[in-house]
């Protein structure tokens, strides 16, 4: 008898987990997933399953948000690391995408490779090859995901930000578009 083999999480049931969290259809199903995410129903069956031994997913497609975003910010640079590579052609990830480009200046950009992308930056690979087309689809999507490689790739202070943007946007989490409110100034440092 052979032993069971432990399900492990991937970087797909991440961007699985989002695209749920994020998508404003009421009735979420495999097909749905699969065509909005350019990949088999099969994949989203096997991450789901993972998912829901992960205690991600409970039930059919309810997420368990807080613990996703546990994850994210605690775990996913460690599980899934990413570092910056050559400057290449693409779509906009990490802090060279809004909303933290708004905050963050920095001549180091960074891109999802894309031959028809329209920005130039350190090539970070996404979390799986069909993201560039699903972030290209669906806006909030691409936010969410470019949130998460920041986690991956940034420094601590844009870290911070992202957390503070996936809170919003995962958790409904008020989000004051002043990523210094909460933070606050040791006495005798200005």
């Amino acid at each position: 008898m052979s032993p069971q083999k432990q399900p492990t999480m991937s970087p797909l049931d991440v961007v699985i987990l989002i695209k749920m969290l994020v998508s404003a259809e009421e009735t979420l199903s495999q097909s749905f997933l699969a065509r909005e995410l350019f990949i088999s129903q099969s994949e989203v069956s096997k991450s789901l399953h993972r998912s829901r031994y992960a205690g991600l997913v409970v039930g059919s497609y309810q997420v368990m948000a807080h613990a996703l975003v546990d994850f994210i910010q605690y775990g996913i640079k460690y599980a899934f690391p990413q570092q910056p590579g050559a400057v290449v052609r693409g779509i906009p990830t990490a802090h060279s995408m809004t909303p933290l480009s708004e905050f963050i200046e920095s001549g180091d950009g960074f891109v999802w490779p894309h031959g028809r992308g329209h920005s130039r930056g350190h090539s970070i690979l996404p979390l799986y090859p069909s993201v560039v087309h699903a972030a290209r689809v669906d806006p909030a999507l691409h936010e969410a995901l470019a949130m998460v490689d920041v986690i991956r790739v940034g420094k601590a202070r844009e870290r911070q930000l992202a957390i503070q943007i996936l809170r919003s946007k995962l958790l409904n989490e008020e989000y004051t578009d002043q990523p210094h409110s909460n933070v606050a100034s040791s006495p005798g440092t200005g």
